[in-house]
């Protein structure tokens, strides 16, 4: 089975869901054409406005959910609806949200690590849940952004069958390296395809890297996106999945006993 996957990777219009939204819209409708899925990049509604969250995040997710479901229906398209900030009783999450083609929301992610250098705890609260879903029969989990930083949370994942990691995320540019070395990482300590879509541009306080990527199992780079907007796609074959997992049994051979 192949799957096409673009990234659409965009400057989000600071603290302005309306354009957000427009922008998002335009993208997808002209990708779909392309790619079996898309991945919209971290809080694409609102970018890294946290201290107005309270006054323009959606309320229960209900505007986004509501665009997903339409969105990913009229263009027969899978969306991996980026993140978004969510205002709920308890506080204000940053949550991912899932659409397959038919316009049915088949998985809701929180954040789970939330990252003190650029204060997101003063304003979000932490997710509590897992990223694991199906597309289609398809294992597959998705992260936000600094999630990335702890192998130990992609694993719990990829031991669970998920094949396919997605990330979005608001990655700034000074970590650009980083950026790139640990989503290769996680694609080849955990043979499985990475999928991740980053920010351009920048806003008051940070610039963004871009280098929105794709990588195969064996940590091939398929597509790199440069620093701008731009949307990068590739063919994936979820045949390389098995071929990889099977040549170096990493699964098999880890040490339950030790770890």
């Amino acid at each position: 089975m192949k799957w096409t996957i673009s990234c659409l990777q965009f400057d989000i219009s600071y603290g302005n869901p309306s354009e957000n939204f427009k922008k998002a819209s335009r993208l997808v409708e002209s990708e779909s054409r392309h790619a079996d899925i898309l991945i919209l990049p971290e809080l694409w509604t609102t970018g890294y406005d946290l201290k107005n969250l309270d006054a323009i995040g959606d309320d229960e997710g209900e505007q986004t959910k509501e665009w997903l479901r339409q969105t990913a229906k009229a263009n027969n398209v899978h969306i991996v609806g980026g993140s978004v900030a969510v205002k709920r009783k308890s506080g204000v999450y940053n949550t991912m949200y899932i659409a397959d083609k038919n316009g049915r929301l088949v998985k809701e992610y929180s954040k789970a690590h939330l990252f003190q250098l650029m204060d997101e705890h003063l304003y979000l609260a932490p997710g509590s849940g897992g990223g694991c879903f199906e597309l289609e029969g398809v294992k597959a989990a998705g992260f936000i952004c600094y999630d990335i930083r702890f192998p130990e949370w992609i694993r719990k994942h990829t031991s669970k069958g998920a094949g396919i990691v997605f990330v979005s995320a608001e990655w700034p540019h000074p970590r650009l390296d980083h950026w790139r070395t640990l989503l290769t990482a996680r694609a080849i300590e955990n043979q499985c395809f990475v999928a991740a879509c980053n920010c351009s541009g920048h806003n008051p306080e940070n610039e963004f890297a871009g280098h929105s990527m794709i990588i195969d199992p064996l940590g091939h780079i398929l597509a790199e996106a440069g620093h701008g907007e731009t949307v990068i796609r590739a063919e994936i074959d979820l045949d390389d999945i098995k071929k990889a997992r099977g040549h170096i049994p990493v699964f098999e051979d880890i040490r339950k006993d030790l770890y």
